[in-house]
């Protein structure tokens, strides 16, 4: 994976260099960073049936959940059309994108422009609760039940009471 997502923060960086110099909304305390990426099933219908890569992209320009598929590519006539793609625990449209060196893969903005950052950190904890909330943790396992005592209601442990033991609610 490391190999995909570093060839797709090369490829920003090279438009960031090459192709948008000189744009107003550049933010320039900003820079492209991948964020979360992940292998998971393709199995929504994606062309090719193998693992994509799916995480955050961040830009000096925008901020998007992407698709990367394992290897690269050919456009297939899907650039700029749009497709809803599972995404953790949710369904987005994305858009389907191209270049030669990257091959073929989605994207679904979730910020543009990128003015409302102050900074990298910034940009990289939204990124982080953004995957957070379409990839919530399993729960943890739950203690057999009857082998722990029952815990006591908020309100009643900070007034230094049980439930249950006939004391005022």
């Amino acid at each position: 994976m490391d190999k995909r997502v570093t060839a797709l923060v090369d490829f920003y960086r090279r438009v960031h260099t090459e192709r948008m110099q000189g744009i107003p909304i550049l933010n320039p305390a900003l820079s492209v960073e991948a964020v979360g990426f992940r292998w998971v099933d393709a199995a929504d219908g994606a062309p090719g049936s193998e693992p994509v890569a799916e995480g955050v992209l961040i830009t000096p320009w925008f901020m998007s959940l992407v698709r990367l598929p394992r290897a690269v590519q050919p456009h297939g006539d899907r650039v700029g059309r749009k497709f809803v793609r599972d995404f953790g625990s949710e369904r987005f449209e994305f858009i389907g994108a191209h270049d030669d060196a990257l091959g073929y893969h989605e994207t679904c903005a979730l910020f543009s422009p990128m003015d409302g950052f102050a900074n990298q950190a910034l940009a990289v904890d939204t990124a982080q609760a953004s995957l957070a909330l379409v990839r919530p943790e399993a729960p943890a396992p739950s203690a057999p039940v009857g082998t722990t005592e029952p815990v006591p209601a908020r309100r009643a442990f900070f007034m230094a009471r049980r439930t249950g033991t006939g004391a005022a609610p």
